[in-house]
């Protein structure tokens, strides 16, 4: 897909594969909330991650170090709205960057690609959530120009 170049560290940017959902269920796992919810049982993951796969308006990103680690990831989905006059909207899920590399600038190059890339395939407004605790991730969401603008809400099915 396209590499990062982060002050001569250079990170890859790939449509993650079947073979990456192991180290993808581990970032995703690696912190707080993650401890709860993540599973040890992969099969749940590859189902999803196939599903995902299959969905062209959909796409799956694993980000790897120079040494081919995966050190990131995030979900991005095109959205087609009937609202805000048939908008399309980038909707931007599971970010995840690996403890060893946070503070290096990749989230917000990453975030940078990742709406080049929404507005490249038409999307105009992106969007996200990120959970209340998560008072860090809301203070980078805001330092990249995104605006606490929505209450959302969640009924488990």
């Amino acid at each position: 897909m396209q590499t990062l170049d982060l002050d001569g560290r250079i990170f890859s940017l790939h449509r993650a594969c079947a073979d990456d959902v192991p180290a993808l269920v581990a970032l995703l796992a690696d912190d707080v909330l993650g401890r709860e919810r993540e599973s040890s049982d992969l099969a749940p993951y590859e189902e999803a991650f196939s599903r995902i796969d299959a969905d062209e308006n959909q796409l799956l990103v694993a980000v790897r170090d120079e040494a081919g680690k995966i050190v990131a990831t995030m979900q991005l989905t095109l959205m087609p709205s009937v609202s805000r006059g048939g908008a399309t909207r980038l909707q931007i899920e599971a970010v995840r960057v690996d403890e060893s590399t946070r503070g290096a600038g990749l989230g917000s190059a990453l975030f940078a690609w990742a709406q080049n890339w929404g507005r490249e395939h038409g999307a105009t407004l992106a969007q996200l959530t990120t959970d209340a605790v998560r008072v860090d991730a809301h203070r980078f969401y805001e330092r990249l120009g995104y605006v606490p603008s929505h209450v959302g809400f969640k009924l488990p099915l």
